[in-house]
Order: C-alpha cells, then structure tokens, then sequence
C-alpha cells in the first residue's frame, strides 16, 4: 500500500509524518526529494544552493531522484507488501514542472509516469491551506529557494497539487491545513486503515 502525503511547503506534512511512525511502526517512511543518499545530494542542490538552474535543469533533477528512488524505496516496498508513507511523490514533480510554463504538459506527465513504471499511490491525503495563514507561517521561518518564488507561485502550485491526482483517476483526501493537528492525525490515520480494510 503506497500513501503520499500531498501539499505546498509548510502546511504540516512532516509534523503528520512523525506523528504516524509511532503509529504505523512497521511501514516505510520516505520523502521526495531526499528519500536515498543521491536524493539528499540532489534536495541540497534544489532547495539550498545559490544557483540559477534552467527550468529543464530542475526538473530532470527532481526526475532523477525520482528514479532512484523509485528503484529504491517504493518498488521495494511494493514487492514485500509493505505500508509506504511518502512525504510528496511524482505529483509534486508533475506540479512545479508545469508551473514554469517552458516544458510541455504530456512531456512533463509522460517522463514522471515512465521513471516510476506508471506505480501511482493507492490514496493521495492533500493538505490544503489558506492564503493568509501561509503568509502567517512564511514570516515565522527562513524560506528556502523554491519558497522565495513568493506566495502567488506557492499557491498556484497548490491548485495543480491538488488537480492532479483526480485527473490521474488517484484517490484523494483534502485535509484542512489549519485543523487541530491531533484532529488531522485521526483523519489520516483513518483513511489509511479504511485503505487497507478495502474500505
């Protein structure tokens, strides 16, 4: 069973992510960018480094941690039917890629499906966030590369996130980001037991 966690920076994934390891004790816990050794390289590189990088240049390096980390984490998983929780997944590649505008949807959509031979996730669980408590959260914290594209580009990409996974036939959750943080694990905790169940 293959369960992404969806959503913009800062509306609570990791904090979610800890909170179901002592849940879900034997599931594989993983995150994209950053889920292998190259993938850590590759999330310094994107997130951190004071480089400019041609639109092409960042999304084939999301593809390749992609790759990798589809060879190493998920088709593992899969093949010893284990529970995956993964904190993002192809849908943000997909997502950021559309928003520069330079590459094309089918090329963008295409590539991603292929790196991870067409495995989607089993149940998407999106957490959705206004406007102004986004604004709230980004002044409380030093904002990485892609978060100084501003709060207009964070939002947009929020909309694709959560278009997405519908247009490719995936089950979805929406999670009200600014819900009780004990209320939203009950939902997630829920929805994956009702996954599991068959439910």
């Amino acid at each position: 069973m293959y369960i992404a966690l969806e959503g913009i920076d800062l509306v609570g994934k990791t904090t979610q992510i800890e909170l179901l390891k002592a849940k879900f004790q034997e599931a594989v816990f993983t995150r994209e960018p950053g889920g292998t050794n190259f993938g850590l390289t590759i999330r310094e590189i994107l997130l951190h480094k004071d480089n400019k990088l041609a639109d092409m240049t960042e999304f084939l390096l999301f593809l390749a941690d992609r790759s990798e980390h589809y060879h190493q984490i998920i088709k593992p998983a899969q093949k010893y039917n284990k529970l995956l929780i993964s904190d993002r997944s192809l849908f943000s590649g997909i997502a950021y890629g559309l928003e520069s505008g330079k590459l094309s949807q089918n090329f963008i959509i295409n590539t991603n499906l292929e790196v991870i031979e067409n495995m989607l996730p089993n149940l998407v669980i999106f957490f959705e966030i206004s406007k102004s408590e986004l604004l709230n959260r980004l002044n409380k914290r030093s904002p990485d590369k892609i978060e100084k594209r501003g709060i207009e580009y964070a939002l947009s990409i929020q909309t694709r996130l959560l278009n997405l996974p519908k247009e490719l036939n995936v089950q979805t959750l929406v999670i009200n980001a600014t819900d009780n943080e004990m209320d939203i694990h009950k939902q997630i905790v829920n929805a994956i037991l009702n996954k599991i169940s068959g439910i």
